[in-house]
């Protein structure tokens, strides 16, 4: 057990991080001194007694994940990250939320060694590391045998109260008592105070009783008495079965004149508030960022005792190896994120299908097809599998007992479900996939935002994704959504026109390393398409392709998802009159514009220039490939309740409507 007695050096330590961060905010003349004044002590004690680390290689797998759930408080982490060893050097430090600084505002994925993921965003951060801790006993689960710990870490977060107040905060926690994560640990940095005042301008709860609540393990600290910090985390290890909230009591702003007050969150302590800190900490004035020698050498033996816990993982990884060596292969390719030889082989090809299903019921096939050959393909839904058809049959459920089998269910909690699946991806070892209604994409637009910025291989299965969702109405109805979601940078968003192009849109997830992928699919049935007379589906792959091409085409209709077969239907009906018309499938708007000039003139030749786009969400965007003057046939209200079909003939979305509005556009070009 770790000794909680506190000595000299220690004290001396955990001011060198306030005196750090201190300094950098104020040269910056912008930053969030408050939370590292108040959480320097916890958060060295937790960093220097408990952290499972290596500074000399931030990406060994089992290394405790550490997450600063508070962002804000950035300089605390890059603070710790310079002093313990890892790659962020004291000129990093001075360049603190500069132009191209390794220490931007709030911590950043890909950014700086050391930081787990991009945090900010409040709530964010806790949820996600549910995700990690999730990884973390899955993991385990799978790999570990008896002498052999492959997977045994810990998920340690700093929390502050904005982080508890924000729902996402409340559907993780929720999720992580019910499935007993004891290896998830949370320090909440309780100081009474947010960004305008005192919390209780908008907060009285019980915070402990609700944590108790679901099914946690509530203890407290004193944030400023490292021996009670480092008994309560002392405590949360012995528990084991438990996810554990550490009240941590701190004063914001600790030892400068403005400890206390919610004027010490967000802004530089100025010039004389910055002496004056110094000198209740008894620190030096000058130079600034200055570090005791003494300093360095204590916390710097982290890279000493990191490096040696590495090398007796790593030969305990051998003998395991030699014990178990398809497991250790298997370890091997799930924490590359590489995909089994020939796995591509194993998505079906669906046959020619007039009366075929809805895509979501085609992406359930590819699923339970790739299931089996990707182990570390793990996912669930928002308590909507029997509807968007993500449930891995067969492979069991997990659940606070037992994490042995492949599918998790989220509850109704889209935007914990969009963390989480940030957090296994994160932790790394897994291919994240997470299923609901395209509509409720909404509640998770917050994580998928930050997928995106942290370029992270997660897979969304959005259903139910237009008008054609019917009866429901314009509740469940997305008519903007698509558009929202293209809006992200980075994220792939693929709307499949048909079973063929839901396994390529499969296939291009999977093979996808740099980003997320949205797969928006049918409710309603749309006819797979006879491939013999048509372009081949793995078009797909490039974003956009010649479905159907005419010789000396006159015009050309551009359509994605169940409005591919509509577009097909139009072009049918015009070459019974002599007007020749290219179909373009276009299911990703942001493969098709990263693929080179040469082949989208191809696909959409500049001499042809009547033009149709068609899609059954707002039509915004589509001015792109149609020209100004080009018809876009899209829904630019919101839907209704009634059978499908007729929602379609009442907005527009008719074969009679695409045809006239061709012909409209080749009189326009004449």
């Amino acid at each position: 057990m770790n000794n909680p007695m506190i000595t000299t050096i220690d004290q001396l330590c955990a001011n060198a991080i306030r005196a750090l961060a201190i300094d950098a905010v104020q040269q910056a003349n912008s930053g969030h001194p408050g939370m590292p004044l108040g959480m320097a002590d916890a958060a060295y004690v937790l960093w220097t007694r408990f952290l499972k680390h290596n500074p000399s290689d931030p990406h060994w797998p089992n290394r405790d994940r550490f997450v600063l759930s508070a962002g804000h408080g950035s300089m605390l982490l890059y603070a710790l990250l310079h002093l313990t060893g890892y790659d962020v050097s004291l000129d990093d430090l001075k360049q603190f939320r500069q132009w191209g600084s390794r220490t931007p505002g709030h911590p950043e994925y890909h950014e700086t060694p050391g930081v787990e993921m991009t945090t900010g965003p409040l709530g964010q951060g806790i949820a996600t590391a549910v995700g990690m801790a999730i990884a973390e006993r899955w993991l385990a689960t799978r790999f570990n045998r008896v002498g052999f710990p492959v997977v045994d870490h810990y998920t340690y977060v700093i929390a502050s109260d904005g982080d508890l107040m924000e729902g996402i905060s409340h559907e993780a926690a929720s999720l992580a008592g019910h499935l007993r994560l004891g290896k998830l640990i949370v320090l909440y940095d309780s100081n009474d105070i947010s960004l305008v005042g005192p919390t209780r301008l908008a907060w009285s709860e019980q915070v402990a009783d609700r944590f108790a609540a679901y099914g946690w393990q509530v203890l407290y600290a004193d944030g400023h008495n490292m021996s009670s910090v480092a008994l309560a985390l002392a405590e949360a290890i012995v528990d084991g079965e438990r996810p554990s909230l550490i009240i941590t009591r701190t004063v914001i702003g600790y030892a400068s004149p403005r400890a206390g007050s919610h004027k010490a969150h967000g802004e530089p302590l100025g010039v004389e508030g910055v002496k004056l800190t110094k000198e209740a900490l008894g620190w030096p004035q000058e130079p600034a960022f200055y570090v005791p020698d003494e300093v360095y050498e204590h916390m710097q033996m982290a890279v000493e005792v990191g490096e040696t816990r590495q090398r007796e993982w790593e030969a305990m990884f051998r003998r395991y190896r030699a014990s178990y060596p398809d497991l250790a292969a298997q370890w091997d390719l799930m924490q590359q994120g590489g995909l089994p030889t020939g796995w591509e082989q194993a998505i079906p090809t669906f046959a020619p299908d007039p009366k075929a299903k809805g895509t979501r019921v085609a992406s359930g096939a590819v699923l339970q097809a790739l299931a089996p050959i990707i182990p570390g393909l793990l996912g669930g839904s928002a308590d909507l599998h029997t509807s968007d058809f993500t449930y891995l049959e067969g492979l069991g459920s997990i659940n606070g007992e037992d994490f042995s089998a492949r599918n998790l269910h989220f509850g109704v909690r889209e935007h914990a479900m969009g963390a989480i699946l940030n957090g296994m991806a994160l932790h790394g070892g897994i291919i994240p996939y997470g299923g609901t209604f395209l509509v409720f994409s909404d509640y998770m637009r917050p994580a998928i935002r930050l997928a995106a910025l942290m370029r992270l291989r997660v897979i969304y299965v959005f259903t139910h994704d237009s008008i054609g969702v019917g009866e429901d109405g314009p509740t469940h109805q997305p008519v903007e959504h698509l558009l929202a979601l293209r809006a992200i940078p980075n994220l792939l968003v693929v709307r499949p026109g048909d079973a063929n192009e839901v396994a390529m849109a499969w296939r291009l997830a999977l093979q996808r390393s740099d980003g997320p992928t949205a797969i928006i699919l049918s409710r309603q049935n749309v006819p797979t398409l006879d491939r013999t007379q048509l372009g081949a589906a793995d078009g797909t792959l490039r974003g956009g392709y010649v479905l159907r091409d005419a010789d000396a085409a006159q015009a050309l209709i551009i359509a994605t998802g169940s409005e591919v077969a509509l577009a097909l239907a139009a072009a049918d009906h015009l070459a019974g009159e002599g007007i020749a018309t290219r179909v373009v499938s276009m299911p990703c708007r942001e493969l098709f514009d990263q693929q080179d000039a040469a082949y989208r003139d191809r696909v959409l030749p500049p001499q042809i220039r009547a033009r149709v786009a068609v899609e059954a969400g707002r039509s915004i965007g589509w001015e792109r490939y149609v020209g100004c003057a080009g018809a876009i046939i899209g829904v630019d209200r919101f839907g209704a309740s009634a059978p499908f079909q007729r929602i379609y003939t009442e907005f527009g979305l008719t074969v009679e409507r695409v045809v006239a509005a061709v012909k409209d556009q080749l009189v326009r070009h004449e």
